[in-house]
């Protein structure tokens, strides 16, 4: 009802869950603020989680007893939060990306040349549309993103070529797909009974559909899904192995290292704030610890002996 994403929902389930097995499988009815205290000081000192999954937790059992329940939990007693300090983000430099990307292939690679030449999420370049790819403007819409807030980013032009050829196939699989019957996609909220037909036009078809014909009930009749994210992030992971960096670089990699590869460029922050999809400017101050480094930042005393 209130459109969180299918992710929001398993962890909250998950953490209501880990809250009543905890308590010895007792009704949430029957506890209170000191045992959601209890729970969370557990996860702070015997299980050592990180401060966002304590907040996690927290937020989950709240919107339970708030939304769910219909009994406000009221005040909590103190609890022992986890503290964790401010932490850089893992960032490549330009020869580790293209030896990353030379040594990914197939969808994986396009997947990933987008997360880094566009400063995608994994799930945003997944979800994007035929339609959101504007190759004369070299502008890609993102829809709904994080916060289901849209925002238009730029399209590699080094990556047209091989994203026209791979929708030359896809086109294809769909129109396969159209011959047997099927050819649907799923539609965000409620534009599959708005727009009956949108679900088999072209425009509307994922630009990374998944192998398989989807038949997940939850999606209503048998549709063509977007690729599930494990398969690029095993063809990043395989990929910084076989390239042999020395950084636990991951998918998400890509993107600080496109913002942060924007600023030693002299780009604007405000600027790649609205590329990244940044609510506050706050959130992007962190990739500014590339200002500190090259001919125009502080040189350190031992290189003028």
């Amino acid at each position: 009802m209130r459109h969180f994403s299918q992710r929001t929902e398993e962890a909250y389930c998950h953490w209501v869950r880990r809250f009543i097995v905890h308590h010895g499988l007792r009704h949430p009815d029957t506890l209170g603020p000191a045992d959601l205290a209890a729970f969370l000081t557990s996860l702070a000192e015997h299980q050592h989680v990180s401060a966002s999954t304590q907040n996690q937790a927290l937020c989950a059992i709240v919107f339970l007893y708030r939304h769910v329940l219909h009994t406000p939990l009221g005040a909590l007693p103190a609890i022992p939060r986890v503290r964790t300090p401010p932490r850089l983000p893992v960032v490549l430099t330009r020869h580790e990306v293209r030896r990353l990307l030379e040594h990914a292939s197939g969808v994986p690679r396009l997947v990933a040349a987008l997360l880094y030449g566009s400063g995608l999420r994994l799930l945003e370049a997944l979800s994007l549309r035929v339609k959101d790819l504007d190759f004369e403007r070299f502008e890609i819409t993102v829809r709904q993103g994080k916060g289901r807030k849209d925002r238009v980013t730029m399209l590699p032009a080094s990556t047209v070529p091989d994203l026209r050829r791979h929708l030359d196939q896809v086109r294809r699989v769909h129109e396969a797909d159209l011959a047997r019957g099927l050819g649907r996609v799923t539609l965000p909220d409620a534009l599959d009974a708005k727009y009956p037909n949108a679900g088999r036009s072209w425009p509307w078809q994922f630009v990374f559909p998944a192998a398989r014909v989807c038949r997940d009930p939850r999606w209503g009749p048998p549709s063509r899904f977007h690729l599930h994210e494990s398969v690029v992030q095993r063809a990043v992971t395989d990929a910084v192995r076989r390239a042999g960096l020395p950084k636990r670089a991951s998918c998400h990699t890509l993107r600080h290292s496109f913002a942060t590869h924007l600023l030693e460029d002299g780009c604007d922050i405000r600027t790649v704030q609205e590329l990244l999809g940044h609510a506050d400017v706050s959130t992007t101050m962190i990739y500014t610890h590339v200002l500190n480094r090259g001919a125009m930042g502080v040189r350190s005393p031992a290189d003028r002996l």
